[in-house]
């Protein structure tokens, strides 16, 4: 395989070249010499003031032991002390994506030069990334204050050569994989233990995916919603750029925007001008049979859709900060040659962040469920047969029992919804005593993106039954027309009743492919 390379600076990574290069294993990493240079002199400033004075994780015990002063004979005993301690994570492993996202956040952290490490650990963690020796770090333990301690103190235990890995997609000891490749553990130094698993980089890898998964459930949402608005041969006036130009959010006019440009090509959608239903003209009152407005859940995409894009962008913005942060305690500031003790390694922006980008999400989810609903209930729809049946209602129940998988899997995404960012427990002796749980805020948000392509893949499947009852893919438009192409293609249409799990499998499959 020939190998492309990326230089990270320690200043400018982006979300989406962390996405790169994490699902590119054709991708090489190296670090900019001008970083090199700034870790030789923080190193070199921590080797000189080493017994100079009281330094917090230098020559002093952790958190509320960090009253008690260490001996020069310890200090690096102190460092591993720390790592095999807090190395106590437990739960399932996060996904391996996650993880190797995680270390190249904290590698880029790490390379500011204000972390006082050595070369050769960061040349350890080019190591491990290069060759996807991944840690195996564990859903529980960060409360997101310090950090993700615990669940950094895997990916140290690994460089040290020690707990678990994944290495080519098997998990199995860190001794075994290193001494196949013939890497040595890493020797830790003064204070890089602490520099390791202080800070903010396992919840903002993770959000710093979830931006891109996100960006991807909207895509989809926006194509499913012009679908839908062209299924009820909707009226164009509700996407009409004076209408949102008189109420000029940002995120409401992009997205107004994006569904013209989708249905531009559609042969469904109507001019209200056109329409003149017919009237008796006896009676003072009449009654037409079709729907004036349409209901909120296709009308008002581009409101409902609107602060969804701009909680994504926002979220981008305040992690693309944090990714590009020292954040570690106490800073190196060899420039001014003093230690700063502060808390940048503090989750709450991204906490709160990635609950906002969760709660948006599972408005989401719901949109969807409610258009699902609006498609199978024939009560409300009043144009399609009851669960879409297209053969014997009352003998066969068509896609009857789908909705109940969108609406379960919906109701789940309302409960994860309570954010986070509030829910503060204090612990460590209360040194910690306002905590973020960012790592959690972002686990639970990734659930509720996986649940929503659930949810969506539900609704393309509703839809595309709809497109087959009415028998007009060919006036759908050009975008629209090629997803129902690509979902008929493995999903076929619900005549017969069968059995669909593994169709909608690959459903959601599908959308996840169609996404990014």
């Amino acid at each position: 395989m020939v190998k492309r390379t990326f230089v990270l600076t320690g200043k400018d990574l982006k979300i989406a070249e962390i996405y790169s290069l994490v699902n590119d294993p054709s991708i090489n990493v190296e670090v900019s010499p001008e970083a090199l240079e700034n870790i030789k002199k923080s190193n070199l400033f921590i080797e000189k003031r080493k017994k100079d004075g009281v330094v917090y994780g230098l020559n002093t015990g952790f958190g509320p032991m960090a009253s008690y002063l260490v001996s020069d004979t310890e200090i690096i005993n102190l460092q591993y002390n720390l790592v095999r301690s807090h190395a106590v994570g437990m739960g399932e492993p996060i996904s391996e994506t996650y993880s190797l996202a995680a270390m190249l956040v904290r590698l880029n952290t790490l390379i500011k030069g204000y972390s006082g490490v050595s070369i050769d650990l960061i040349n350890k963690l080019l190591c491990f990334i290069n060759k996807r020796i991944v840690p195996v770090i564990y859903e529980h333990g960060a409360v997101g204050t310090s950090g993700d301690l615990v669940q950094l103190a895997h990916i140290a235990l690994a460089l040290i050569g020690e707990g678990e890995v994944f290495y080519e997609g098997v998990r199995q000891s860190t001794s075994v994989v290193i001494s196949k490749l013939g890497i040595e553990p890493h020797q830790l130094r003064i204070k890089e233990g602490l520099a390791l698993i202080n800070g903010t980089s396992v919840m903002s890898a993770i959000a710093a995916i979830l931006c891109v998964n996100a960006t991807s459930v909207l895509n989809t949402e926006t194509k499913l919603g012009a679908l839908s608005l062209e299924l009820v041969r909707a009226f164009k006036d509700s996407l009409d750029e004076k209408l949102h130009q008189l109420r000029p959010h940002p995120g409401q006019v992009y997205v107004a925007e994006r569904l013209r440009t989708i249905l531009d090509s559609s042969k469904l959608m109507r001019d209200r001008e056109m329409f003149t239903p017919e009237r008796d003209q006896t009676n003072s009152v009449n009654k037409i049979s079709e729907m004036v407005q349409e209901v909120y859940s296709i009308r008002c995409l581009a409101q409902i859709l609107g602060p969804v894009y701009e909680s994504i962008e926002k979220a981008r913005e305040i992690i693309e900060v944090e990714i590009n942060s020292a954040t570690d305690n106490p800073i190196v500031d060899w420039e001014q040659e003093r230690f700063l003790h502060g808390g940048n390694f503090h989750g709450d922006y991204v906490a709160y962040a990635v609950d906002q980008l969760k709660m948006t999400m599972v408005k989401l989810s719901i949109l969807s469920e409610r258009r699902i609903n609006f498609f199978l209930n024939t009560n409300v729809n009043k144009s399609f047969p009851p669960f879409l049946n297209l053969k014997q209602p009352g003998l066969t129940l068509a896609l009857q029992g789908l909705q109940f998988v969108a609406t379960s899997t919906t109701a789940q995404n309302q409960t994860l919804a309570f954010p986070q960012y509030v829910h503060s427990i204090s612990t460590n002796g209360d040194n910690q005593d306002v905590v973020s749980m960012g790592t959690d805020a972002a686990l639970l948000c990734a659930k509720v993106i996986e649940n929503n392509y659930i949810v969506q893949a539900i609704e393309l499947v509703t839809l595309s039954q709809c497109v087959d009852f009415l028998r007009c893919s060919d006036q759908l438009s050009n975008s629209t027309k090629e997803m129902f192409a690509g979902i008929r293609k493995i999903f076929p249409e619900v005549m017969d009743d069968r059995v669909i799990i593994d169709d909608l499998k690959n459903a959601v499959g599908f959308l996840k492919s169609k996404s990014h």
